[in-house]
Parts: C-alpha cells; sequence; structure tokens
C-alpha cells in the first residue's frame, strides 16, 4: 500500500529524485537533504507505514538489517568514528513525516550533531511499576 500524498512513498518509488545509496524491493536508502552530520541517510520503505507498529515483524526485521549492512559500509566509506541510528515514533518522539523510516548517521568526533539526552532517575518502586504495567498488556 502507498499513500499518494506520502512525500516518502513518492522518493522510495522513484518518483521524486533522491540520491540513492541502496535500493531492494522493499527499501531505498537515501542522503538526507537536511543532514545531522556527513553522509546522514534514512532508509525509506517502499510501502507505506505510519510507525514502526504498523510493521509486520519479517519487515521489522530486515529494516534492521538492511540498516546494518548500509550503516557499515558508509563507516567504512567515510572514516567515520561511531554511527547512530534513529527511529522515532509518534509526535512526541520527534516524528516529523508519518512513513517508517530509520536515520543513518555517521558520527565523527566534535561533530556537534548531539544525539542525547541528561540521564534522568527512577526509584526501584518506579521501576517495578513499569514493570508490572507491561507485563499486563
Amino acid at each position: 500500500m502507498k499513500d499518494q500524498n506520502c512525500i516518502f512513498c513518492k522518493i522510495a518509488n522513484g518518483e521524486i529524485p533522491s540520491t540513492t545509496l541502496y535500493e531492494d524491493e522493499d527499501f531505498r536508502v537515501i542522503l538526507d537533504m537536511g543532514p545531522a552530520t556527513r553522509g546522514h541517510a534514512l532508509l525509506l520503505p517502499k510501502e507505506h507505514y505510519a510507525n514502526l507498529f504498523e510493521l509486520d515483524d519479517k519487515l521489522a526485521a530486515k529494516a534492521l538489517v538492511t540498516a546494518k549492512k548500509v550503516a557499515a559500509r558508509m563507516k567504512d566509506a567515510l572514516g567515520a568514528d561511531g554511527f547512530n541510528l534513529v527511529q522515532n515514533n509518534g509526535e512526541a518522539a520527534g516524528q516529523t513525516v508519518f512513513h517508517f523510516h530509520m536515520h543513518l548517521i555517521p558520527r565523527y568526533e566534535n561533530d556537534g550533531a548531539g544525539i542525547s539526552w541528561t540521564p534522568g532517575s527512577a526509584t526501584p518502586e518506579e521501576m517495578a511499576e513499569v514493570k508490572r504495567l507491561v507485563d499486563e498488556k
């Protein structure tokens, strides 16, 4: 299924030009036009899924395997010091285009990309409550 109004569906299926690093029957990996670092790419499924929770398990597994393969090639080719794989689900998590995608972000010493957060804290009671709630589902 494709969404005719989805820009990522159009890019993933070649209707809008992009710089493609990898393509197979299920995915296209393109360079991001607003990169966090040199080589920042996006893994896009060719079918439309709004987020991770809409992917079937087989395609979700293939997404990670594909991201790993492309990221390894990129890391070597670009001389990156590290790598972030980022996948956001929902507006509160930073998702701005509601077509499942993964960011493949090469990292370089002192690149300033700053994908981090300040660690909080949780009491043993709070952790037990979260576990209980998840176990109930």
